[in-house]
């Protein structure tokens, strides 16, 4: 699955398409090193399909490579984050 990155000056979003549907996680930057992501969809025709964990994980990555830390405010991504504790790297 092919996940890309559309960004402005206060966030963005990642952006999912599978089978024709489109999901996202937005997110808003509150600093250089600093994201917080608040929002995860996912329509009802890939639900079940692992397509909010991969988006899950593409923002994990990302923190990591871009030195930067998450805030979970988004409930599917927070209770991802419980989940993995091997994210604590980056996830506040």
């Amino acid at each position: 699955m092919d996940i890309r990155i559309e960004e402005n000056t206060s966030g963005g979003r990642y952006v999912a398409v599978l089978e024709g549907h489109e999901a996202e996680m937005t997110y808003s930057r509150t600093s250089p090193k600093l994201i917080i992501i608040d929002h995860t969809g996912v329509p009802d025709a890939l639900r079940g399909k692992g397509v909010g964990q991969a988006l899950a994980l593409h923002a994990v990555e990302a923190a990591r490579q871009g030195g930067w830390k998450i805030i979970p405010l988004c409930p599917f991504f927070k209770s991802q984050a419980q989940r993995h504790p091997e994210w604590n790297d980056v996830v506040n």
